[in-house]
């Protein structure tokens, strides 16, 4: 069964959180459950991050609240009466099933509203759609990876003490952290990377 919808004025985290509610609602509770997603946003948040939200009152280690904690405590909910393996696919790197997901979710955001299948997989137009193991995918994750460590930096972000920065150089952050316990820090290739690395040191 195919699941999509949309939503107008949101945001990228919220629609990943709400597609992973949506797969766990079609699910019964005391179910096994495999959920394959690209976002490690997610998989970071359910698997790890929650705890520490929780325990801390929904407050990050730098004393802000925690975005998006309505979807978060609904997806907890779901999670926590089902016994969820969470498995990470690499996103527009050939995996069917992602990119059968990553059409649906582009179509609905630009208004249309696709075919969604419902029926016995025998009769489902992607005959593969199980198997995230193509050794294609595996070549072309592996060079995806050794492109981005030889990727010119956009920028490198660091956090000291629960205070965040960015550098445009690694010589300033690593001035920085050397020596620094408890220093994080990590190397951005574009603005969103940058973004999505702050919003996981925040934790």
């Amino acid at each position: 069964m195919e699941l999509g919808g949309g939503e107008r004025g949101t945001t990228n985290n919220r629609m990943e959180l709400s597609a992973a509610i949506g797969g766990l609602s079609a699910t019964d509770e005391g179910a096994t459950v495999i959920l394959h997603t690209d976002s490690r946003y997610i998989i970071n948040g359910i698997t790890s991050w929650i705890k520490g939200w929780k325990r801390n009152g929904w407050i990050t280690k730098t004393k802000q609240e925690v975005l998006n904690r309505d979807l978060w405590e609904k997806l907890d909910e779901l999670a926590s009466a089902r016994e969820v393996k969470w498995e990470y696919v690499g996103g527009h790197v050939g995996v069917r099933g992602n990119e059968r997901c990553d059409f649906i979710a582009t179509d609905f955001a630009d208004g249309n509203t696709p075919g969604l299948f419902k029926g016995p997989i025998r009769d489902y137009q992607i005959k593969d759609i199980l198997n995230i193991s193509h050794d294609a995918v595996k070549m072309e994750v592996k060079k995806s990876s050794s492109s981005r460590s030889n990727a010119k930096a956009f920028s490198y972000v660091s956090m000291v003490g629960g205070v965040l920065e960015t550098h445009k150089t690694w010589a300033e952050c690593e001035k920085r952290v050397k020596g620094t316990r408890g220093a994080r820090y990590k190397k951005a290739i574009s603005s969103s990377e940058e973004a999505d690395i702050m919003k996981e040191f925040r934790g």
